[in-house]
Parts: structure tokens; sequence; C-alpha cells
């Protein structure tokens, strides 16, 4: 990879071995994945900032967008008599049309601005998991699932966080927590696919800037991270996992908008 397109996705390799990025990418993708599987917390929220800091912030989101999607799509086999196909059809069309504005910002602009967005992203995001969408009214119709899959289409390819903007929305039209939780997962594996799907094709990220051993090495550890989260789900609170995987998808929401800033003027 030439040093001026390193540099302008402000991907760390160089600086690092890529046994080292491996190393810590399986570690996270497994600690994000088996904290998942145990409260059905957001694996995005988790991993991102971290892939964000190794491969820079538009590689380690194709990253995420692929073991999401893959993440879901096995979990959407195990849930699929509760899944309410028609709402995920509907948030087809308005989570690709996200996805396109967020595929060209990525091309436009840098990897510092780029890993700041990221991160006020993952904060926003996980303001919403803690329950900023209790209160909002009651909704019905249409247009407000249209709306909602045009933002986590956007925020999806941005910063792998799909989950919140749909979220928001069941909140408001009352779904029921069993249906809303099996049909996120097909809506991840669609937002996600789509997401990795328009990257490469515009040029946004590439599959070529990836540490080549990095992609099954990371496949393998989230399976292995969902078969552990399942073993540990049957001794650890669900609550106790939830905290826990707020709290690091905090601390990285902030180290990414901190790395962000300081990378500014390099």
């Amino acid at each position: 990879m030439p040093d001026a397109e390193i540099h302008r996705r402000g991907c760390s390799i160089p600086r690092m071995s890529v046994l080292a990025t491996v190393s810590i990418t399986v570690t996270i993708v497994i600690l994000g994945s088996c904290l998942q599987r145990i409260s059905g917390m957001g694996f995005g929220l988790l991993v991102v900032p971290v892939l964000a800091m190794l491969l820079g912030p538009a590689d380690g989101v194709l990253v995420v967008n692929a073991l999401a999607a893959v993440n879901a799509a096995l979990t959407t086999w195990t849930v699929r008599e509760y899944v309410d196909w028609r709402r995920v059809r509907l948030l087809a069309l308005p989570l690709l049309l996200g996805a396109f504005p967020g595929v060209f910002l990525i091309r436009a602009i840098n990897a510092a601005p780029l890993q700041i967005i990221v991160g006020v992203l993952l904060l926003v995001a996980l303001a919403v998991v803690l329950g900023g969408g209790r209160r909002i009214p009651e909704v019905s119709g249409n247009g407000s699932l249209f709306g909602a899959g045009v933002i986590a289409g956007f925020m999806n390819t941005l910063a792998g966080a799909a989950g919140p903007a749909v979220t928001v929305y069941a909140q408001a039209a009352r779904w029921q927590h069993q249906m809303l939780a099996a049909t996120l997962q097909p809506i991840f594996v669609i937002s996600g696919g789509l997401s990795f799907i328009l990257k490469i094709i515009l040029g946004a990220s590439s599959v070529t800037a990836v540490p080549p051993v990095l992609w099954p090495v990371a496949f393998v550890g989230m399976l292995v991270g969902i078969f552990g989260g399942t073993m540990l789900s049957r001794v650890i609170p669900r609550e106790v996992a939830r905290r826990i995987a707020l709290t690091v998808a905090g601390l990285g929401g902030v180290t990414a908008i901190i790395q962000g800033i300081t990378s500014l003027g390099s």
C-alpha cells in the first residue's frame, strides 16, 4: 500500500507487526461475540473502536461489517420464527439509501476527521442503547420505519452500528422485545452486507488493505466467542455482561475521538 494511502486511511499496520494486529483483533472479536451472545449487546459498538485504531476507520469498519453480517446470519437461523419478515423487506431499500452517503463521506474525508466521526457516532449509539429512546412517543406507519432504515444504513456504513436507529423506532412502534431481538438479526445481515459491498465497489475501502490472515482468524474468533458466550450465559448474568460491554464500548468511542483529534495536525 502506498505511503500516501496509508496516511489517508490512518492505518497503523506499518507501526505494528501483523502478528500483534491479528492477536489484538482476534481477542476483541472473541470478547465482542461472547458478550453479545450473553447480553444481546451490539457487537459493532465493542469491536469498531479497536479495529478503527488498528486498521484505520475505513478498513476497520469494513471488517466489522463483514463479521457482523455473518454473526447475524448465524443467529437469524435460530430465531427465524420470531422475525417480522415484512418489516425486514420494508427496511431493505432505506438501508441501501442510507449506505450511499456514508460511503461517499468515507471517500471524501481524511482518516483523522473520519476517526472522530466514528467515535462520536459510537457514543451517540451507546447513549441510545442506554435508554435514550424509551421516552419517545408512539409512532405508526411506514414513514418512520423508512427514516430509521436510512439512518441505520448511514451509521452502519460509517461506524458499524445499525442497531440503535432501528431500536429507537422499534421502541416507538412498541415492538415486543422478542420480535425486536429476532428482527434485528436479518437487518444486520442486510446492512452489513450492503455496506461491505458498496465500499468495495465504490472504492471507499479495500480488502487488500487488511492483512489476509486477519480474515479467517477473525471469523474463527467470532465462532469461538459465540460458543464461549453460549456456555458462559449459563453462569454470567445478562446485566453483568451488558455493563462490561457498554463500558468497553464507551471507552473505545472516547479513545477513537481522542486519537482522531491528536492526528489532525499530523
